[in-house]
């Protein structure tokens, strides 16, 4: 076989079902299969996604083992010769895995290959190609430095700003959000290291690889949408499992006089990032507001089967089927100064014209998507759904 693509599942049956439905599209021209780990999910995650996803391998766990063991377990029995580490808040277009399939062939020194990904807003996410923890880029990163100048390789080293985003590159790090490789190196390896709950397991297996005597590559002319941390709650045990997670790569792979520094870093950056998250908590409730009146484009069957989910939920749909005259001219689209709630239906129109469309026009719309097999609509932290049947 040769693909196998590894989700792991956290309580985000949604999200992984619009997922699986782009990745199978994905895979159209591949012999491929599909493995979902299941975290022990208290959604009702398996007993939903199974009856319209036979052909997909559930792996059902009693109890959260975390990501890095969730993953290990698909590897025991992944027939892939290339092996696709993919989050459940992901959509991918159609040659997002056949181009890195492609790349990999002609790189012989290759290890890794990761993804430009761009969050459900339109922003290019950072962490697509990063550089392994120093102290020097922890500082610059601390005292925001990073923020200010984000295109310099000087203050911005972890994010490797002074690459550009749109080209192919070697990197150090790349995401655990989308993670493509071989199966043989992950034997070497013996894959993820289960110390590692939930992040930075990818940090530490980019490092492995390298070690290995392998290159990681990212493709930044491959872009995927990444929803970002739909399945992690940012509270308190977040910023806890994220460092506790740096110490143990730092312990693991730093000596000396540099494990005692950076190790102080993350001290020091986790402290202000519990301060960051209170104020983000109590500010919330008012940054959460939302119109309810939703732009459905694409085509008829696709845009009837979204509007019966806005219905349901006493929003306004209005129904915008010449889709591909918006996307050459989205000023038609144009209300003033309000943000346009704009639903990307998906049908006949495909998820690499809508993340085009996305990263050229950013923050002018507040963008959702919505599979015409499904009876939810997402956006970057908002689900709309209906339990009623949706026939069209």
């Amino acid at each position: 076989m040769q693909l196998t693509v590894i989700i792991v599942n956290y309580n985000v049956k949604f999200y992984v079902e619009q997922c699986l439905y782009s990745v199978i599209a994905a895979c159209k021209n591949i012999d491929a299969e599909i493995i979902v780990v299941d975290n022990a999910s208290s959604d009702g995650s398996v007993q939903y996604l199974q009856p319209g996803f036979k052909e997909i391998i559930f792996i059902e766990n009693k109890e959260n083992v975390g990501f890095s063991k969730a993953n290990n377990q698909a590897l025991q029995i992944a027939k892939g010769e290339y092996i696709l580490i993919l989050n459940p808040d992901t959509l991918l277009p159609a040659t997002a895995i056949e181009n890195c399939i492609l790349f990999y062939r002609n790189q012989k020194e290759a290890g890794a290959v990761g993804v430009k990904m761009i969050d459900g807003d339109g922003n290019f996410l950072p962490e697509s190609k990063r550089s392994f923890p120093s102290a020097m880029a922890s500082f610059w990163k601390m005292t925001g430095m990073a923020s200010l100048f984000p295109s310099s390789g000087f203050f911005n080293q972890y994010a490797l700003g002074k690459l550009d985003e749109n080209a192919i590159h070697q990197v150090e790090v790349l995401s655990g959000a989308f993670f493509f490789t071989t199966k043989k190196i992950l034997q070497q390896l013996k894959g993820f290291d289960e110390d590692f709950f939930m992040y930075g397991e990818d940090i530490d297996l980019s490092y492995r690889i390298q070690k290995a005597g392998y290159k990681n590559y990212y493709l930044g002319n491959n872009p995927i949408l990444h929803f970002k941390g739909e399945s992690t709650k940012k509270n308190k045990v977040y910023v806890k499992n994220f460092y506790n997670a740096m110490h143990i790569f730092l312990d693991k792979n730093k000596k000396g006089i540099a494990r005692i520094v950076l190790n102080t870093s993350v001290n020091i950056a986790s402290f202000f990032s519990l301060i960051k998250h209170k104020r983000k908590t109590n500010t919330a409730t008012l940054a959460n507001h939302y119109e309810q009146h939703f732009i459905l484009m694409g085509d008829e069957k696709s845009v009837e089967s979204a509007s019966l989910v806005i219905e349901a939920n006493a929003f306004y749909a209005e129904k915008i089927l010449n889709y591909e005259g918006v996307l050459k001219d989205p000023q038609i689209l144009k209300t003033g100064e309000k943000k346009i709630n704009l639903v990307f239906c998906i049908g006949v129109l495909r998820y690499k014209e809508c993340i085009e469309l996305m990263q050229q026009y950013g923050g002018k719309f507040h963008y959702y998507w919505h599979h015409c097999h499904t009876s939810s609509i997402l956006g970057s932290n908002k689900i709309i759904s209906t339990s009623k049947e949706i026939y069209i």
